[in-house]
């Protein structure tokens, strides 16, 4: 673990982040349906105020306690720490598009004037980046492991050691009888939300997406776009996670959802890539090879382009399309870091500079069209 400078900070910044994260890796059960299992846990300091209702004051002084017991109770092999209120907005955002923290945390709280400047932070552990733990944002800890494919078990796991080690130096904010209290009544209990990143172009082509969606709703599961709350499904990636955190134990919502819903929803999505293989073949081809001139022709690629693009050539690369057709011999991880290096922060990170809108088209392109070819 790297000594904290006087600001908190490790001071390597972003840049000592690795190329392709554990949770983009391609490995673990399920990893043609399921990118990435995550848990996290909501947590709060006894005796301080909700941030809702805490002073800029307040919330420095939480941030303060956290991260003195975070970089001191062995927590991954090695936590890099980022005072968010000090960084750069395009590392905020570089740290949004890894999925380190939350779209609120990088505004700052109520994304208001000064925002920018309220004491939050992250603490990441590297080089794997599975453990981020969010501070000061909706809650005084969000703490969260990423692993790749459905491995929501091995995922608990591990949070839950994390949990335990945090504990025995901050005392939580807790009730015996409802459990964890929280900012949010919706994570009250156990303060425990699971998820999965799913990929589901099968389901959007056949028409089904709606219906997983309904019935996921009727199940009491979030179903959200890339980022999560608030943003769309771009590439056809999905996120799922359960709603209920009162009255369920932390043991009945992993068998839910590792050996209940989300088996059944990769199960629908492979019948559906079947079905369109079978019945569907020459009209699935067609996309796909007009999804891979894009990506190996275009000169202006926006980010939803880019993805939709990436969507089906991974959908193409597992359903043996593209080898059939005389297509790309990429493989799925490479594709699965485009889906990272196309988005702005990335790719601005990736050519070394600022770049306006449109320059981040012709940019984008290029590098795709760079990454794309020498794979194959």
């Amino acid at each position: 673990m790297t000594k904290p400078k006087p600001d908190g900070s490790n001071g390597e910044g972003p840049a000592a982040f690795n190329p392709l994260p554990e949770w983009l890796r391609n490995e673990g059960e399920a990893a043609d349906v399921v990118l990435s299992s995550r848990v996290r846990l909501a947590r709060n300091l006894a005796g301080h105020l909700f941030i809702v209702k805490a002073t800029r004051k307040d919330r420095q002084r939480t941030l303060e306690v956290c991260r003195d017991t975070i970089l001191h109770c062995s927590l991954a092999p090695h936590i890099a720490w980022y005072d968010l209120h000090a960084a750069n907005p395009a590392d905020r955002t570089l740290l949004v598009e890894r999925h380190l923290i939350s779209k609120q945390l990088a505004k700052g709280r109520a994304g208001g004037p000064g925002a920018a400047e309220d004491p939050r932070a992250v603490a990441i552990g590297l080089p794997d980046e599975r453990l981020s733990i969010m501070v000061n944002e909706e809650d005084h800890l969000r703490i969260q492991t990423v692993r790749s494919g459905l491995s929501l078990a091995a995922a608990w796991k591990e949070i839950d050691a994390v949990d335990d080690r945090i504990e025995a130096g901050l005392e939580y904010a807790f009730s015996p009888r409802f459990g964890y209290l929280t900012a949010c009544p919706t994570n009250v209990g156990t303060g425990l939300r699971m998820s999965v990143m799913l990929h589901l172009p099968g389901l959007r082509l056949t028409g089904d997406i709606d219906k997983v969606k309904r019935a996921a709703a009727d199940m009491g599961l979030a179903v959200r776009g890339f980022y999560g709350e608030g943003s769309d499904a771009v590439g056809d990636l999905y996120q799922l996670s359960n709603q209920t955190t009162l009255g369920k134990s932390e043991a009945s919502i992993l068998h839910d959802m590792e050996h209940e819903i989300v088996p059944r929803i990769v199960e629908y999505e492979r019948l559906s890539r079947r079905e369109l293989i079978t019945r569907r073949r020459v009209g699935v081809e067609d996309q796909v090879m007009r999804a891979w001139g894009l990506l190996t022709h275009a000169r202006l690629l926006t980010t939803d382009e880019a993805m939709g693009a990436l969507s089906l050539a991974r959908l193409g690369i597992l359903t043996g399309i593209l080898k059939a057709t005389g297509g790309a011999a990429i493989d799925v991880r490479t594709v699965n870091q485009l889906i990272l290096l196309v988005q702005p922060a990335h790719l601005q990170r990736v050519v070394g500079r600022e770049l306006d809108q449109e320059q981040r088209r012709v940019a984008r392109a290029t590098f795709v069209r760079g990454r794309v070819c020498t794979a194959s």
